[in-house]
């Protein structure tokens, strides 16, 4: 699967890129006819705690599934993403 990462008024983090690939690669293990993945981080403006955001979108042959979370860090907001797009994926895998 290839995957696409953004940084949105946030710096590029290594150690986040690599959480974002370890986590897309238990996608690829659910679903193997991903195609690709684009992931945007984004450090809103917003003064409360929780302003960093992670919008994942995961393309396969006839679905897309798509989350976006929020939380107090990228790594929570990534977690809690990827999370939803598992259970879409559950959700999709059993209605077939």
């Amino acid at each position: 699967m290839k995957t696409n990462i953004q940084f949105t008024h946030a710096r590029p983090h290594d150690q986040l890129t690599e959480l974002i690939n370890q986590k897309l690669a238990k996608l690829t293990r659910m679903n193997e006819t991903l195609l690709n993945c684009d992931v945007h981080f984004i450090l809103d403006n917003a003064s409360e705690a929780e302003n960093k955001i992670c919008e994942i979108k995961v393309s396969a042959p006839g679905n897309d599934f798509f989350a976006k979370q929020k939380a107090s860090s990228f790594e929570e907001a990534a977690t809690k993403a990827v999370s939803a797009l598992e259970k879409q994926m559950e959700k999709r895998k059993s209605a077939h």
